[in-house]
């Protein structure tokens, strides 16, 4: 395993993490476990979980996946082995709070104080805004064409409020997530002349159908020290070829929830289908490409995996010491310039 820091707070995290949003919902508390064990044995230190998880999100299932963690630290006494991540969520589930999720004092000390229980821990190593909450959304769009409606909390507020965590000793960092450039360095500007903490990390969909990163966040990334965190590293499965030709593999989250269009339309599909080939072409599966392409980047500090079976997290391993060289890092440029970001 590899491990690389995350930002200046010190703390080494491993290129792969582990996602968790399936567990309590298309994974048993059983195949949590199972998936924290293999895991750790493979030198996997990083969790990333989040209040509002599983998805799909509804009040039945809220914070079951924290729950799912919290019992196996608890159970394996392995809490100072783990760098472990959450988030407060944005904005518009109304079973949350009220639906009154801006981030707030309140809001951002009562959502922690609540994961901190749930996961039966004293401490967040990183706690994470999971959306913005002032009128912009990063999902589907290429940029933002129209006028924001700021209906966000203030921000200064905001930071004071992650900075006192971080004063209490409940939380070590702090980070954004589904976040724009823009959003980004506000952030750091504002914790630079507040003499606070920065944002240590950006966890945005990154992938080889969505390397919208790139065009401006890349840069404040390995500029500012504000490492990709990258979600979706095979495009929620897309990546893997398993959905072309109108396929609906039982179990599979698109087969579950239909309503996940963002890696759906003709271009995504278009170039789904090259990038299949392309693996093919190599002698390797489509998703050890795809998970390769990701950890290769120079701007990440970790790839988070989400997996519903075992097997998935095995081919992000094996992506590790696939080698991108020259020509086919040129390949691989060729088809991004013909499919440009086909799925943000």
């Amino acid at each position: 395993m590899h491990y690389r820091p995350l930002g200046d707070t010190g703390i080494d995290v491993s290129v792969i993490c582990l996602g968790t949003m399936t567990w309590g919902e298309q994974n048993t508390r059983e195949e949590g476990f199972a998936q924290m064990d293999h895991a750790l044995a493979h030198g996997i230190n990083f969790l990333d979980t989040a209040e509002m998880y599983p998805v799909d999100v509804r009040p039945e299932t809220y914070g079951h996946t924290e729950i799912i963690i919290g019992e196996w630290l608890r159970e394996r006494q392995c809490r100072n082995q783990m760098v472990l991540a959450s988030k407060v969520c944005g904005p518009g589930h109304q079973h949350i709070r009220g639906g009154d999720c801006r981030f707030t004092r309140e809001t951002i000390h009562t959502a922690c104080a609540d994961s901190l229980k749930r996961l039966r821990t004293d401490y967040l190593d990183l706690y994470q805004l999971h959306w913005p909450d002032r009128g912009w959304t990063d999902f589907k769009n290429l940029g933002q064409t129209g006028e924001i409606e700021d209906t966000g909390a203030d921000r200064a507020e905001t930071l004071a409020a992650l900075d006192e965590l971080i004063q209490a000793g409940k939380i070590r960092a702090w980070g954004v997530s589904n976040e724009s450039a823009w959003g980004t360095m506000d952030f750091v500007a504002r914790a630079d002349a507040a003499g606070v903490s920065r944002p240590a990390s950006i966890q945005n969909a990154y992938n080889l159908l969505n390397r919208k990163f790139e065009f401006a966040l890349a840069e404040i990334a390995l500029r500012e020290r504000v490492g990709l965190l990258a979600y979706a590293p095979v495009a929620a499965g897309v990546l893997t070829g398993k959905y072309l030709d109108d396929a609906h593999p039982p179990g599979a989250r698109n087969t579950l929830w239909p309503s996940n269009t963002r890696y759906f339309d003709e271009q995504a599909i278009s170039a789904t289908r090259a990038y299949v080939g392309l693996a093919t072409e190599l002698g390797t599966s489509p998703e050890v490409l795809a998970h390769a392409f990701v950890l290769s980047r120079p701007f990440l500090t970790a790839s988070i995996v989400g997996a519903t079976e075992i097997w998935h997290l095995d081919r992000a391993l094996e992506a590790m010491d696939f080698k991108i060289d020259e020509d086919l890092q040129a390949r691989l440029a060729s088809l991004h310039r013909r499919y440009l970001v086909p799925a943000p």
